[in-house]
C-alpha cells in the first residue's frame, strides 16, 4: 500500500530528474549554437590549418534540435509550459473543466504510451537489422530512434503525477498551466 506522502515524494524527485534533463537539453542548445557559429566562421573566414566550415554540422544539429527537444518536453509539461488552448475551460463550469482536465490527460497518456511502444518496436527493429543512416556521418539509425520512447515514457509518468495532482487539487481546471485570467 502506498504512504499518503509518498506519491507527493516521489513527484517532487521526479521533477528534479526532469530538471537535469531539462539543463542537458539546454547544454545541447548552447552546443549546437557554438558548432553552427563555428561552421559560419570556418566557411567565411580563410585560416590556415583549418577545415572550410564543418561537414557534419548540418546533421549533428538536426540531431541536436530532436534531442534537446525530447530531453524538455517533459520538463515542460511538468511546467505547464506545453501547448495547450484553455480558453474553453476556463469559460466551462469548475467541475465539468475538472472532467474535461481528466478525459485530456487521459487522451495524453494514452497518446504517450503507445508512441512510446511504437517508438521502441521502431527502434528495436533498427537495431536488430542493423540499419545505418549515411549521410554526411555514418551511424546506426537506432541511435536517433532511442530517445523518442524514452522520452515519451518520460511524458507518460509525469501524466501520471498530473493527474494525481489533479486528483489532489480543487475541482477546477489546473491553475498551473493557464494562460486566461
Amino acid at each position: 500500500m502506498t504512504q499518503p506522502g509518498s506519491i507527493a515524494r516521489a513527484s517532487v524527485r521526479y521533477g528534479r530528474a526532469l530538471e537535469a534533463l531539462a539543463m542537458v537539453g539546454f547544454a545541447l542548445l548552447l552546443a549546437m549554437m557554438l558548432i553552427i557559429v563555428a561552421d559560419v566562421a570556418l566557411r567565411n573566414l580563410a585560416i590556415p590549418g583549418l577545415p572550410q566550415g564543418l561537414a557534419w554540422s548540418n546533421e549533428v544539429s538536426e540531431l541536436m534540435l530532436y534531442l534537446m527537444t525530447m530531453c524538455v518536453a517533459p520538463w515542460l509539461l511538468r511546467q505547464g509550459q506545453h501547448i495547450r488552448v484553455d480558453i474553453l475551460l476556463q469559460a466551462l463550469p469548475k467541475r465539468l473543466a475538472w472532467s474535461l482536465e481528466w478525459i485530456g490527460d487521459t487522451i495524453g497518456l494514452a497518446c504517450c504510451l503507445v508512441i512510446a511502444w511504437v517508438g521502441a518496436g521502431s527502434a528495436w527493429s533498427s537495431y536488430l537489422a542493423g540499419s545505418v543512416n549515411i549521410k554526411t556521418l555514418v551511424t546506426p539509425e537506432w541511435w536517433s530512434l532511442a530517445p523518442l520512447p524514452i522520452a515519451f515514457v518520460l511524458l507518460a509518468i509525469e501524466m501520471l503525477f498530473r493527474m494525481h495532482r489533479l486528483w489532489q487539487g480543487e475541482r477546477a481546471p489546473r491553475s498551473d498551466a493557464v494562460s486566461a485570467a
